[in-house]
């Protein structure tokens, strides 16, 4: 049999890769992982841990609003950006020390390099130019922001990458895109004074979310304050002696001091090797990989973003334990993609799990929606007039709960409890059966009794 210097050899730093890296090494495996950057990869360095520090900086202009209708008198109140800029680089370099102790209480050895395939089993380590060999690979990569290079003045424009990093807090901020990425940033930067819009090419702003989740937040954000343009995009970006001058495809002119581009992620897949070690990649770039996150070469898998399947953080931690069951524990398990979880940190937030309305339409003959929207007792002394909604999807046919969906505060946590509830395939009279928690936002989940309409072979009835 050949030998290698490492049974298992990982590339990436993020949650998919060191899970998967500090578990082999504490079943003894030989194991090496190599990350260009720092470790704990876009969640943890410049992803989802840094953005909801910022929507929690970003709340407080709310939450000392509606502190006077509770009797408190606030005094004057000032915000300082290189005071949160601070606080939140002090954080994420003690959570990337967590992910390295984790590593080195393992054993596994750590390459703080850029690495490369070379062929199925050699990796090439640019920073020192050595090459090591290893019986398993894992790509764990994740995605980078697309740069949309194809715009003009598109070097003058920021990612979610630089907003994590800016100088100064601009006064004025165009984001582009309508996925959550671009939403949540457009509620943060708004929330801290920025003067903010946001431009989508499509008719409304979260694609993939129910119509109702969308509708509200759109709504919700531009009482805020937050201008939305639907139906439209950047054409052209230039630098003038004041900022940067946008022009439109619907010939609109802006001014603004900073433009974001959040339109969407590419897989990190550029100059890996992958032709080298014979590995497949999509038109998109993504590695392909089978239902065991396998490549196209046996001995290499491929986790999280770098395979475009479901990009979110617990799905690559998920797909890394599936890959060490499979791998190491002879137990071949397949990740499931089914009915995740999923929170938007917009403001108000959205948490939702299973199918919209309109794709439970597209699958089942008839449906139940029971939906509730209801001003939340918080904003009945503190005068806010935003409302929560909440909807619940029925599969009439043996009253399945498909799909669960709110908009409000806290609907992130509700809905990590909604997720447990609906994989375990509770159904509606389950809801029913259950008592309520009074007060709360989350009863009316279980004291939607009657259906507010239904949907017959994809029309509401």
């Amino acid at each position: 049999m050949p030998s290698f210097d490492f049974d298992l050899f990982v590339i990436g730093g993020g949650s998919g890769g060191v899970r998967s890296a500090r578990v082999a090494s504490s079943l003894g495996k030989k194991v090496g992982i190599a990350e260009e950057y720092r470790y704990g990869g876009t969640c943890v360095i410049r992803g989802c841990v840094p953005k909801k520090l910022f929507v929690y900086a970003s709340q407080y202009s709310e939450h000392f609003e509606d502190a006077a209708g509770y009797g408190w008198t606030v005094g004057e109140s000032s915000f300082d950006w290189k005071k949160l800029i601070a606080a939140k680089d002090k954080e994420i370099a003690r959570l990337e020390g967590l992910y390295r102790k984790g590593l080195d209480n393992a054993k596994a050895e750590i390459f703080d390099t850029r690495a490369e395939l070379v062929d199925a089993h050699t990796i090439k380590l640019l920073k020192t130019g050595q090459t090591v060999t290893a019986e398993t690979i894992v790509i764990a990569t994740g995605g980078t922001p697309n740069l949309h290079t194809a715009l003009p003045g598109h070097e003058l424009c920021i990612s979610s990458n630089e907003a994590f990093h800016l100088e100064e807090l601009p006064k004025s901020i165009l984001i582009a895109g309508g996925g959550y990425i671009a939403v949540e940033f457009a509620n943060v930067f708004h929330g801290l004074g920025v003067e903010t819009t946001l431009i989508y090419r499509g008719a409304e702003i979260l694609s993939r979310f129910d119509h109702d989740l969308r509708k509200g937040l759109h709504e919700a954000m531009e009482e805020k304050g937050i201008r939305i343009l639907c139906h439209d995009i950047i054409e052209s970006v230039e630098k003038t002696e004041n900022g940067l001058s946008v022009r439109t495809k619907n010939d609109k002119s802006l001014n603004v001091d900073t433009v974001m581009l959040a339109l969407g992620r590419t897989p990190n897949t550029d100059k890996l090797g992958l032709e080298a070690a014979g590995v497949a990649v999509n038109d998109q770039g993504a590695i392909v990989v089978d239902e065991y996150s396998r490549t196209s070469v046996p001995n290499i898998f491929a986790l999280g973003d770098v395979t475009d399947r479901v990009q979110l953080t617990p799905v690559a931690i998920h797909e890394a334990i599936c890959f060490i069951e499979t791998v190491y524990k002879n137990n071949p398990t397949r990740p499931d993609h089914e009915l995740i979880a999923t929170a938007v940190f917009s403001q108000p937030e959205i948490g939702t799990v299973g199918l919209t309305e309109e794709d439970a339409a597209k699958r089942y003959p008839e449906l139940e929606v029971y939906r509730a929207q209801f001003r939340p007792m918080k904003a009945t002394l503190s005068g806010r007039t935003e409302k929560m909604l909440m909807k619940l999807i029925v599969n009439a046919a043996d009253r399945k709960v498909v799909g669960a969906h709110i908009l409000g505060h806290d609907a992130g946590e509700m809905a990590q409890i909604l997720g447990i509830t609906l994989k375990a395939g509770c159904t509606k009279d389950d809801f029913d059966r259950t008592m309520a928690v009074h007060p709360t936002a989350a009863e009316e989940l279980v004291t939607m009794y009657s259906p507010s309409y239904r949907i017959r072979n994809g029309e509401r009835v």
